[in-house]
């Protein structure tokens, strides 16, 4: 069939990687087998049929040119303008539509738009767009607050990505209060200088509380509450089903000693870990994970709910997970003293930490001790009163092994971002009260390793197989994002090379680290890389410099992982050389949606996050907090509150009366007048004098009106010189306000 390569070629071809391949090669690159290949072709030449691939030089495979008129889906930004995602893919990627050419559609809208040229950069064509069509809307539902004024109603959405307030007809109707939280059906769209209009549907509750807001947030980000009736049922049935002394073909390690090491809030224990000492002092590593694949059989209602949710969703004080609790909190568990079902990667290892060995294997384990990451670091640090021996040496061996691993990785290449969250303190009434850096012991770090190492030691496996799975990948960045980060690393001070290495980013984040810098730089590397995604492709995780990269490790939480896990028992149980070859293309669909769930995921716990820190820093108006500016834009600067993990905006006009040039170039923002600079990096006392909780805004303004003046450096009078000759960006139009000149 055909269509089992169509999908899987345009996916391999959009990657920003691709060079221009022959079929036979693009075949090879794609892991498509001989004996696949007169399907491949049959692919390739349905997609040319269609005009969907075109024949470049010496028959390469390309992507054809943006053609003038597309279909596709619009992502509007706060600011008025947006995207289109063309369906089928093209060689220049998304369009921009500018804010006069948006037509009346909204975010998530599929349109039909007209595509102009706009000159070259790079050597590379420019398109513009417009929307001449809205083809179908998205979600016309929206969650936000009931507002009255001036005897009219009204709805000012939550967030960033619909502005317009949405009309309400008639809210007696509704029975809905002023400042409640509500769900809108948007009934009539707006025409360009209108209001949409729209009906309350639900009442979620008085704007504030916890539970409210989380709820507005699952409703916004359309994620699933409650598991439909046929997958509970099914999950019940697998419950009473299990029999854990039934482990005929399994590997028995009920008498080894492993444990478990999780937050002290987790209920799901997922992964465990033992190490064996070899007689030839090699170390044997065993990571055991929770064998759901058992309980979750392909293609029954408790799978197609997994594989809709592909996620669980963590909140604080509430969990949406991806499988019922019957699985997630029970029989998949791997809880103390029980016997549990798993799928276990065992990975051998030199005095080096080298890998020497891996297999996988169906086993059975006991979990001899569940420790907290906070216990494992008091044995780390010798604190070791009331725990067995065996615990305390397997724990002490994790830590050794650990070390070595990361020193090994870390010679590779992988780099190690530091980002750490914040966490919330509630009391018992659900409100926070205050925020703590996240907890950074060494355990956390131990653990990552043993799971980065066994993801990779399975992903590695399929590769031996030539069986395509969903991997974990992350390109390298592209010269854009490289240059763009470079931009960005100067302008907070740090000189790095024009070919920047890894070994150079690793040595930068080094030097940071600790700085009032490091979190804004570290921002700064990520967004400069690809975004990590999921994918039959074989490129590799860059962050890991990991040539070959899975999920294996999280089943219960992650669909990904569960789709290897089944994988694990086709090879474990000799099956593989019968099964038939997978439906790449049904593979990339999936792989695509599984991204798509887990940066919605990500995206709502984000967000209910910064509102929640939002709610606390709105009881503390008018005080004084040290930041780090870590943004520029034309209309100011951004300025992180390192210990709320959050940023405020200061705009222009109140940095104080002066003539200000902003170079968002070169990270700066300066005063003519009083050569006063505002550069990214710099430490910066700020006062909150304003928060918008449904926007999700934050309004600073400076301590004083005294900002920091310009740092002596030896090159000062160079670069003072080239900043009048060509330093900053300038742009066309001047305004003039109380705090001076904005450029």
């Amino acid at each position: 069939m055909p269509e089992r390569y169509v999908a899987a070629i345009l996916k391999y071809m959009s990657d920003r990687e691709y060079q221009p391949l022959k079929p036979k090669q693009l075949a090879r690159w794609m892991g498509v087998d001989d004996d696949a290949f007169s399907t491949f072709r049959a692919s390739v030449k349905r997609l040319r049929d269609a005009g969907q691939v075109v024949m470049g030089t010496g028959n390469a495979l390309m992507l054809p040119e943006m053609p003038g008129r597309i279909t596709g889906f619009f992502r509007q930004n706060p600011k008025g303008f947006g995207f289109v995602t063309p369906e089928s893919p093209n060689s220049n990627g998304d369009l921009f539509i500018p804010p006069d050419a948006v037509g009346g559609a909204m975010d998530g809208d599929l349109v039909i738009a007209e595509a102009r040229k706009q000159g070259k950069r790079d050597g590379q064509t420019l398109y513009r767009g417009k929307i001449v069509k809205i083809v179908k809307r998205s979600e016309n539902r929206v969650v936000g607050e009931l507002k009255q004024s001036e005897g009219k109603w009204f709805v000012l959405p939550d967030g960033k990505q619909l502005t317009q307030p949405i009309i309400i007809r008639d809210v007696g109707a509704a029975g809905a209060k002023t400042d409640t939280k509500v769900v809108v059906e948007i009934t009539k769209y707006p025409e360009p200088g209108q209001l949409p209009v729209g009906v309350i549907v639900e009442e979620i509750g008085p704007a504030g509380p916890l539970a409210t807001e989380t709820r507005a947030v699952i409703i916004a980000h359309g994620l699933a509450e409650e598991f439909p009736q046929a997958a509970l049922d099914e999950a019940r049935a697998a419950v009473a089903a299990f029999d854990p002394e039934d482990a005929a073909g399994r590997e028995d390690l009920t008498s080894t000693t492993i444990i478990t090491i999780d937050p002290d809030t987790a209920r799901d224990y997922d992964d465990a870990i033992s190490i064996e000492i070899n007689p030839d002092g090699t170390w044997t590593t065993g990571v055991h994970i929770a064998d759901v694949s058992h309980f979750v059989p392909e293609g029954g209602e408790l799978d197609a709910s997994a594989r809709s949710r592909a996620t669980s969703v963590y909140f604080p004080r509430r969990v949406l997970p991806m499988l019922p609790e019957v699985l997630s909190n029970g029989v998949c568990s791997l809880q103390e003293g029980v016997k549990r079902f798993c799928k276990s990667a065992f990975i051998t290892y030199d005095q080096d930490a080298k890998v020497v060995n891996t297999r996988v294997a169906e086993t059975v384990i006991c979990s001899t001790k569940r420790l907290t990451y906070e216990q494992a670091q008091d044995i780390c640090d010798g604190k070791n009163d009331g725990f067995a021996p065996e615990v305390v040496e397997l724990v002490g061996n994790m830590l050794t092994l650990a070390r070595k691993i990361q020193a090994r990785r870390a010679d590779g290449g992988m780099l190690r971002l530091d980002l750490h969250d914040v966490e919330l303190v509630l009391d018992d009434q659900d409100r926070v009260i205050d925020v703590e850096p996240e907890d950074d012991a060494y355990t956390h770090t131990i653990i990552e390793m043993f799971m980065v190492e066994a993801n990779e030691a399975v992903a590695r496996l399929f590769d031996s197989l030539n069986r395509p799975v969903i991997r974990r990948v992350h390109p390298s960045p592209d010269k854009q994002g490289s240059a763009k980060f470079k931009t960005f690393v100067r302008a907070a001070g740090h000189k790095v090379p024009g070919n920047l290495t890894v070994k150079d980013m690793q040595d930068l984040l080094a030097k940071v680290r600790g700085k009032p810098e490091s979190k804004a730089v570290n921002l700064a590397l990520l967004k400069t890389m690809q975004r990590a995604e999921y994918s039959p492709m074989q490129i590799g995780h860059f962050a890991l410099a990991s040539d070959a990269y899975c999920h294996f490790t999280s089943p219960i939480r992650r669909y990904p992982d569960l789709t290897v896990h089944r994988m694990v028992a086709e090879h474990c149980r000799g099956n593989l050389k019968t099964r038939p070859p997978e439906d790449v293309s049904a593979l990339v669909t999936l792989a695509e949606a599984c991204t798509a769930a887990s940066e919605r995921a990500d995206a709502a716990e984000k967000e209910l996050t910064q509102i929640l820190v939002l709610q606390l820093l709105s009881t503390h108006l008018g005080e004084i907090h040290d930041g780090v500016v870590d943004g520029i834009s034309n209309f100011g600067i951004f300025v992180e509150l390192p210990k709320y993990g959050i940023d405020g905006l200061i705009r222009l006009e109140d940095l104080g009366d002066d003539w200000w040039e902003v170079s968002t170039k070169t990270g700066k923002v300066f005063g003519e007048r009083s050569g006063r600079v505002f550069r990214i990096g710099d430490p910066l006392r700020v006062k909150i004098v304003a928060v918008d909780v449904a926007a999700r805004q934050l309004n600073l303004v400076p301590e004083k009106t005294e900002a920091p003046r310009k740092k002596k450096r030896k090159d000062s009078a160079k670069s003072k010189g080239k900043g009048k000759a060509k330093g900053k960006t300038k742009a066309k139009m001047k305004k003039k306000s109380r705090g001076g000149r904005r450029r």
